[in-house]
C-alpha cells in the first residue's frame, strides 16, 4: 500500500502518522479476506479486493468522519470493492458438480479444461479465519469458509450474499447491515430470508460436521493419508462414504461412489502411487498437500487436496491441480527429497 510521510486528521483532529495508520489498517486485513472470499468464491480476488479496500481506506482517511467504527467503515469500502468485481466478473465461480452429471472413470473424461475464474478456490484457512474465540463463533466461521458453503454463496446475488454473511456469519444487528448496504432493516430482513431460502436448495448436507475439527475428523484424515500413501484401495474404500464424490479443478470432470473413485486411482491415476502427503489446513477443513515421485528422485508438486467429510467417512475429495498457484500460497516446498 502506497505511503505518505503523514496522513489528515483523525475526526477528533489529531494527525496520523503513515505508519501508525498502516498499523491499524492492517489489522483488520485477514478477516476482511476472509469476508471478501465468502463474496467472490476466489482466494486472489479476495486478496485483490482487500488491497484495494486497503487503498481506498488511505486515500479518503480524512473524509472518514468517525459516524461509525474504523471496522465498519472498511466493511463498507470493502462491500462495495466486492460488488464491482461481481458485477464485471464473466460468471460466477463453481464447482464441478454444478456444471453437470458425472462421468465414467476414463482418461477422455478430462477433456475439458476450464479457466481458473470459473472454479471456487481453495484458501488457507489461517489466511480468512480469526484465531481462537468463542467456540461457537469459530463452528460458524469454520463452516462457512467450507467448499461446499462457499460454492452455494455464488448462487446468490450480491447484495443477498453481503447480508447473509453480515448477518449469519459475522452476527452484525440488522440495523449494522442496514446502515453499511444503505438501505432499510425491513429490506435487510427481506434479503435474508431469500438467502436461506436459496442456500436450503443449493447447499448440500455433504460438507461434514459444523464444528470445529474434532479427533475423529483429524483420525480419519491421518487414516486416509496413510492409506493413499500405501496406496492401498481396500483400506481407501472402508474410509469413503458410498456416495462419495471426487473432482480435479481445472477439470470440468467428477466422480460419484467408491467404485469409480478405485477406477479412476488404479486407471488413469495409477501414477498417484508412491506420493507423499503433507498435511495442511484448507477452507476450515483437514487436507493436504500431494507431492508425486519424481523419476529424477523425491517428489514433486501435484495438487492441493480438500478432503469433506461427514465425521465417520471421506464424503468428498476434491485436488486443485495449479501447483504454481497453490504450493507457494500455502507455503509449501516445490520438492520432497
Amino acid at each position: 500500500m502506497a505511503q505518505t510521510a503523514s496522513h489528515p486528521r483523525q475526526s477528533t483532529g489529531e494527525t496520523l502518522a503513515a505508519d501508525e495508520l498502516s498499523a491499524q489498517l492492517e489489522v483488520y486485513r485477514r478477516e476482511l479476506t476472509g469476508y471478501c472470499y465468502r463474496l467472490l468464491g476466489g482466494a486472489f480476488d479476495a486478496d485483490d479486493a482487500v488491497q484495494e479496500t486497503l487503498l481506498r481506506a488511505w486515500r479518503s482517511y480524512e473524509r472518514f468522519e468517525g459516524r461509525s467504527s474504523l471496522r465498519t467503515w472498511l466493511y463498507r469500502i470493502a462491500t462495495n470493492v466486492c460488488f464491482d468485481q461481481l458485477g464485471s466478473s464473466r460468471a460466477k465461480r463453481e464447482r464441478p458438480m454444478g456444471l453437470g452429471a458425472a462421468v465414467e472413470p476414463v482418461e477422455e473424461s478430462l477433456a475439458t479444461v476450464l479457466p481458473e475464474y470459473a472454479w471456487v478456490e481453495p484458501v488457507p484457512t489461517e489466511h480468512v479465519l480469526p484465531g481462537a474465540g468463542d467456540p461457537a463463533d469459530t463452528t460458524v466461521a469454520r463452516e462457512s469458509v467450507r467448499l461446499a458453503f462457499v460454492a452455494a454463496l455464488q448462487h446468490l446475488p450480491a447484495k443477498q450474499r453481503a447480508v447473509l454473511i453480515l448477518r449469519e456469519v459475522l452476527r452484525w444487528p440488522a440495523t449494522e447491515v442496514a446502515t453499511l448496504l444503505d438501505t432499510s432493516v425491513a429490506s435487510v430482513n427481506s434479503a435474508l430470508q431469500r438467502a436461506r431460502a436459496t442456500l436450503a436448495d443449493k447447499a448440500p448436507d455433504r460438507s461434514g460436521p459444523s464444528a470445529p475439527p474434532s479427533a475423529d475428523e483429524s483420525e480419519l484424515l491421518e487414516r486416509y493419508v496413510a492409506a493413499f500413501e500405501r496406496y492401498d484401495m481396500k483400506a481407501l474404500a472402508n474410509l469413503l462414504r458410498e456416495d462419495a464424490v471426487m473432482n480435479m479443478p481445472p477439470y470440468a470432470m467428477w466422480l460419484e461412489g467408491i467404485e469409480n473413485i478405485q477406477a479412476w486411482m488404479t486407471g488413469p491415476g495409477h501414477e498417484c502411487e508412491g506420493s507423499r502427503c503433507v498435511p495442511i489446513h484448507v477452507n476450515g477443513t483437514p487436507g493436504f498437500a500431494q507431492y508425486r515421485p519424481d523419476p529424477k528422485g523425491g517428489h514433486f508438486p501435484w495438487g492441493i487436496v480438500v478432503l469433506e467429510n461427514d465425521g465417520k467417512h471421506v464424503t468428498g475429495i476434491t485436488t486443485f491441480l495449479d501447483t504454481e498457484k497453490w504450493f507457494s500460497r500455502f507455503g509449501l516446498p516445490d520438492h520432497l527429497d
